[in-house]
């Protein structure tokens, strides 16, 4: 199960994150999402772990704990997955 960090203190590194997840159970994947520029932390970031149950027990500790005197979100992951054109963006043409 793919779960969605918001709230990050821009201190804590992935290394740090996957413990405080490990405590739930096993994680497979974590990722903290950086400024391509700075290469410093957006604040937020995505975990994916093992198991669905421990994954929504850590949604359930954790969603609005304070972590680093930051109050943070954690939820269940909404896949946003490429729906292929529609859309606005790209080039605009005059």
């Amino acid at each position: 199960m793919k779960v969605f960090i918001a709230g990050l203190p821009l201190e804590v590194d992935e290394a740090e994150l996957t413990a405080v997840f490990g405590d739930f159970g096993p994680v497979k994947s974590l990722r903290i999402i950086k400024d391509r520029e700075t290469k410093e932390s957006k604040g937020f970031g995505f975990v994916e772990m093992v198991n669905e149950d421990e994954a929504k027990e850590a949604i359930r500790c954790m969603n609005g704990a304070s972590y680093y005197g930051r109050r943070i979100t954690v939820n269940v992951a909404e896949d946003k997955g490429f729906s292929g054109g529609g859309g606005k963006g790209g080039f605009r043409h005059n």
